[in-house]
């Protein structure tokens, strides 16, 4: 049975049409009026009157000081579960806590020293090599220069 306010089957609804009109006017009216962006054409200065503020993320450090840190803390969280695990038993004084809670800190922190000085000596300067030779030499300048590209790796070797 057919309702006199509901469409008939396969037709579009009026009010659904004219509501969607309405909305489409609307938007070319606002369109209309308004710009959807702006671009500033004055040329920014060298140099402001406004301080330095100190900006959102890690403090400015060196390298080894962030390596450092990362170290830590992949080590702190990883010794969480057991620390957990150890104070719901609570059958353990809190020196034996602090014996296990600090010593892959301090683990850590040898093993990072350890790679920055390894680091270290291994970018000091080269020694200069000094070849002597005995008799007829060819000396080749040619320089060789590879690139390697793609998921399986594709060596491509240029003389030049």
């Amino acid at each position: 049975m057919q309702l006199p306010e509901q469409p008939v089957a396969g037709q579009p609804d009026t009010t659904i049409r004219r509501n969607a009109d309405q909305l489409m006017a609307a938007i070319n009216e606002i369109q209309t009026e308004q710009p959807t962006s702006y671009r500033d054409e004055t040329p920014l200065p060298a140099v402001g009157p406004t301080p330095p503020v100190q900006q959102p993320g890690p403090p400015p450090m060196s390298q080894w000081a962030i390596d450092a840190s990362g170290v830590l803390k992949a080590v702190s969280v990883a010794s969480l579960p057991i620390g957990g695990a150890l104070w719901i038993v609570g059958q353990v004084e809190p020196l034996t806590l602090a014996v296990i809670f600090g010593s892959p800190a301090v683990a850590a922190l040898a093993v990072a020293r350890l790679v920055a000085k390894v680091k270290d000596a291994n970018q000091a300067a080269p020694l200069p090599v000094t070849n002597h030779f005995h008799g007829t030499v060819h000396h080749d300048e040619r320089t060789v220069t590879s690139t390697t590209r793609g998921v399986i790796a594709n060596t491509r070797n240029q003389a030049s």
